[in-house]
């Protein structure tokens, strides 16, 4: 089973345009976003376009739920004033910019999406959210510890769980103890398609093989690949610097910040 997982576009349509076509060169059983589709950037209506055309399965990302809720927050942890001054520039924006059907898309998102294999005696669920099963904001970084993180996964009563928000890429298997026997649980952050922030500008996205014996106790039977795909970056960066956006957010596209 061949799934593709991206997330955290933030209406950056070369970008999207980009891993879609990637995307389709993989051959996915399985295409979900985990939402983030608007922010920072100009396309919003065209990136929303582009998802319902092709009716991939998404969820509402913060961003998402405050565009889709007509808020004039985001549920963003801006760290300085001077962030939270362009965070503000950016929503207003895109409240302005984003069309009345695409405002109702947003609205309607879910907020998780799951699945769940049935291996022979045993079951493997996945889960995907955008920030964490707690909170649709929470960041999850990749340096949490690791009993924390273990906690969240076991509560949401998943096995895998994807997320993005944080856009930056990492997968963690976490050991524990299952009916006496050592069994994994995978914490996978999917990375960012259009505003990436580990200093890599390319897209990010991941392409998930399950082996027909996916199994907790067998770590290596979830196979991840983190696609970094390069696009028009100046196109996006430059678009960013000819609107009323803070030209802050088009330096970030270049350099992967």
């Amino acid at each position: 089973m061949r799934i593709a997982f991206f997330s955290d576009i933030h209406a950056n349509l070369p970008a999207l345009e980009a891993v879609l076509s990637d995307i389709d060169a993989q051959k996915p059983d399985f295409v979900y976003c985990l939402g983030d589709l608007v922010g920072y950037n100009i396309w919003p209506n065209e990136v929303i376009n582009e998802i319902r055309k092709r009716r991939i399965p998404t969820i509402a990302g913060n961003y998402d739920e405050g565009i889709g809720l007509e808020s004039d927050d985001c549920g963003c942890a801006y760290k300085t004033d001077e962030e939270r001054a362009h965070g503000a520039v950016s929503i207003s924006f895109t409240n302005e910019a984003v069309s009345t059907s695409s405002r109702k898309y947003l609205r309607n998102l879910p907020r998780h999406l799951s699945m769940e294999f049935q291996q022979k005696e045993e079951k493997v669920k996945l889960l995907m959210v955008h920030g964490s099963p707690r909170k649709i904001n929470e960041y999850l970084f990749e340096d949490r510890p690791e009993k924390s993180l273990i906690r969240i996964i076991e509560s949401a009563g998943a096995d895998i769980l994807l997320f993005g928000h944080t856009h930056k890429p990492y997968h963690r298997i976490l050991s524990y103890e299952q009916n006496g026997k050592q069994a994994y649980r995978h914490a996978i952050n999917i990375g960012s398609v259009g505003k990436p922030k580990d200093g890599d500008p390319r897209a990010c996205y991941v392409i998930m093989d399950l082996e027909s014996t996916c199994s907790n106790f067998f770590p290596d039977s979830v196979d991840l690949q983190f696609r970094r795909v390069s696009y028009d970056v100046e196109k996006a960066a430059q678009a960013v610097e000819s609107s009323k956006l803070p030209n802050f957010y088009a330096s970030a596209l270049r350099y992967g910040k």
